[in-house]
């Protein structure tokens, strides 16, 4: 029941409860303006509060510091700076340490570095460079924006330095990637008889975890045993956590279970540990009986067990996972839809991709890096490159990891030339290169046989980009060589390697031996792939089929004892295409698909249309003793070949199919599907073990060299 009260100087107001709503008063005393403008805040009441704060013609300090504070708590980190360079502007009212400390926990929140070095100016310029308590406020603010230099100033301008200011500077250090740091200040801490606190622990905890020092944790973990605070649950979730990392599982069980008070954080620290460590199994089951138990299920725990099972091979989990948290009604966020948009990546179920994206959309409608560069390598895994390149184009920030994408995008599709341009204008935007960029690049040049723009490449790593080539980019520029028919050259490169040549390397030579029809550097390059990788079959099949396109039939019988022998086994084709909504798999002479009469029927008639046009089987790739009709006859079974034919049998107006393949693509088969694309006029896009393949009119984007 509301009551009228009589007003100050005639104003309405109206008292509900304990609370006072009411119109915004005018023409007050000065020393009221305070009074109303908190009154108006501590109702959440911000609008009204700078509504008489605008109207008051000289507002003191405390009122300033008062606004910019509520701005600040409400996220609207603009409107609060704004009013700080107001009153740092006014001639009549100078800031104090108040209001500058409020100016600092914007900076904290936004993460603005220029205002953040502004303000610390300002502190300095006003004599409160010494004052603990706004000391310890501008290094969480240069902690939030990772500027080491500016915190380790602060920190010496400190004359007396609390276990606030130490553990605020540890907490810099990690920040800024540098976990040997933050431990070397805790222990110049212990020096300075500075007492550490939980918080402290709980900071100082994760360095030891980024570093794998089990040693050093199970100190700290003693310390924190000995000064009571076996209980914290912040100390414990950060050792549970730090345990998890060191691989002793067993003991962050031990100290979970230890834990008097179990809250929703416990529960998502000890599941996230399980998938650390590979144990799926035993995080689903701690995830469940944390169901069973009550506990509030939050969206960071969704989150927590939706992502362990993307990043431990579990994508159709995660997706189960998510359909019962839409049952449950808990609405995703950005971070689960990334995490799905991985699991239709990993599964390459580009319909579902689609979904999360439109749902995305219409959610959220805000451009997120992390998100938008998720979905570039969706629709680029799942056959759809040009999708990719919208996305890219219309993102306003791109960091290492977007330009990485889009780069290694092309380069998987071929697309060298590409990969090579957006490598140029990502260096010209101002985006410095990693060694994933380079192996991007170099992997388009191989691709796409450019040889002297890889070599060119590889030499600026270390030379203009300060990146040290690794194995892989070493691999990739034998590939570049290998591809382009340079083998003597390629051959040469490896040995010269200042790094043990690796299984790639000596893979890439193969498969260009296998191009060019080299046996000599082929045997060189089986025999060592043999003792690397001893159980690999790619590596015999590729081989043999070498020496039996080279017709030497008793060494290529050799090869095949010799898997016999070490039991290694062909990995049995398997290809699949979606329709209707639905994944078909197909394997090599399939019988089980519905359409199985109308496949080899459409096949059959493909192989009589190839023979008229002067086309012959390409045998080399069938492994049976068989005569030469019967090997026709088992390429036609071929798995990508069933895959195709059923794309194009169902498809009802599409002008483009996809398939995906477990191994490389046999040359029959590729030759057969590029005949296939100009015969029925169709776009077929087939992804291999090693990249795409656009087939389109007759021929392959790959130019026959794959």
């Amino acid at each position: 029941m509301c009551k009228f009260e009589s007003g100050i100087r005639g104003h309405a107001v109206f008292n509900v409860g304990n609370q006072m709503l009411s119109k915004v008063p005018t023409n007050l005393q000065p020393h009221m303006n305070v009074k109303f403008i908190k009154k108006y805040l501590d109702l959440g009441d911000v609008a009204r509060a700078r509504q008489l704060f605008d109207n008051i013609s000289e507002p003191d300090v405390l009122s300033w510091t008062s606004l910019i504070s509520a701005y600040t708590k409400m996220g609207q980190c603009e409107e609060a700076i704004k009013l700080y360079t107001e009153v740092k502007n006014s001639r009549k009212i100078i800031p104090d340490k108040f209001v500058i400390l409020a100016a600092a926990k914007v900076c904290a929140n936004s993460g603005d570095l220029v205002k953040a070095k502004e303000i610390h100016g300002d502190a300095v310029m006003h004599g409160y460079s010494s004052d603990l308590l706004l000391g310890n406020a501008l290094m969480n603010m240069y902690k939030k924006c990772k500027y080491l230099s500016g915190a380790e100033r602060v920190f010496a301008e400190l004359c007396t330095k609390d276990v606030i200011s130490w553990t605020s500077f540890c907490s810099c250090y990690l920040a800024c990637g540098l976990p040997e740091k933050a431990l070397s200040v805790f222990r110049e801490m212990g020096s300075n008889k500075i007492m550490p606190n939980a918080m402290t622990l709980s900071t100082v905890i994760p360095a030891c975890s980024s570093l794998k020092s089990l040693n050093w944790g199970r100190e700290i973990h003693g310390f924190g045993i000995k000064n009571g605070m076996k209980d914290n649950i912040f100390v414990n979730c950060a050792l549970v956590d730090m345990y998890s990392n060191c691989a002793s599982i067993k003991i962050a069980e031990l100290v979970f279970h230890s834990m008097p008070n179990l809250d929703t954080v416990s529960w998502n620290v000890i599941i996230s540990a399980y998938f650390s460590n590979g144990e799926c199994h035993k995080a689903l089951n701690k995830f469940r009986q944390m169901r069973r138990e009550g506990v509030v299920l939050e969206i960071a725990s969704w989150n927590t067990v939706i992502a362990g099972c993307v990043d431990n091979g579990k994508p159709e989990e995660a997706l189960d996972l998510f359909g019962e948290m839409q049952q449950l009604g808990t609405t995703p966020n950005q971070i689960t839809l990334t995490s799905l948009l991985t699991a239709c990546t990993h599964l390459e179920n580009l319909r579902q991709g689609k979904e999360i994206h439109v749902y995305f959309v219409r959610r959220f409608f805000s451009d997120d890096i992390v998100f938008s560069t998720a979905l570039v390598l969706m629709y680029a895994k799942c056959g759809g490159l040009e999708a990719s390149h919208q996305i890219f184009s219309m993102m306003s920030e791109k960091d290492t990891v977007a330009w990485n994408t889009i780069i290694i995008a092309n380069s998987m599709h071929g697309r060298g030339e590409e990969a090579l341009l957006l490598f140029r204008k990502m260096v010209d935007s101002g985006v410095k290169p990693n060694s994933v960029t380079f192996t991007g690049v170099l992997s388009g040049c191989s691709h796409s046989q450019m040889v002297d723009e890889g070599i060119s490449v590889f030499d600026s790593m270390s030379k203009i980009y300060e990146v040290e080539p690794d194995s892989e980019h070493y691999s990739c520029m034998v590939d570049v060589l290998g591809r382009a028919g340079r083998l003597a050259e390629a051959y040469k490169f490896i040995q010269k390697m200042p790094v043990e040549p690796s299984a790639s390397a000596w893979g890439a030579l193969l498969g260009a031996c296998r191009i060019y029809k080299n046996v000599d550097l082929a045997r060189i390059a089986a025999n060592r792939l043999f003792e690397i990788e001893l159980n690999n079959p790619g590596n015999y099949v590729l081989f043999f089929n070498i020496l039996v396109t080279a017709k030497l039939w008793e060494e290529a019988s050799e090869i095949r004892k010799l898997m016999r022998d070490r039991g290694v086994r062909k990995v049995p084709g398997c290809s699949w295409v979606e329709v209707n909504n639905r994944v078909h798999t197909f394997v090599v002479g399939d019988k089980d698909n519905d359409q199985i009469v109308e496949i080899f029927e459409f096949l059959d008639e493909i192989r009589r249309k190839m023979k008229s046009a002067g086309y012959s089987a390409v045998t080399e790739f069938v492994l049976q003793d068989l005569d030469g009709e019967e090997k026709e006859v088992s390429l036609c079974n071929h798995s990508e070949k069933l895959a195709v034919a059923f794309g194009i049998l169902n498809l009802k107006g599409q002008s483009s199919i996809r398939v995906f393949k477990n191994l490389r693509i046999c040359g029959d088969c590729h030759d057969t599907i590029k005949f296939i694309s100009k015969i029925v006029g169709v776009r077929i896009i087939v992804r291999d073990s090693l990249r795409f393949h656009h087939f389109t009119d007759g021929l392959c984007s790959c130019k026959d060299f794959w």
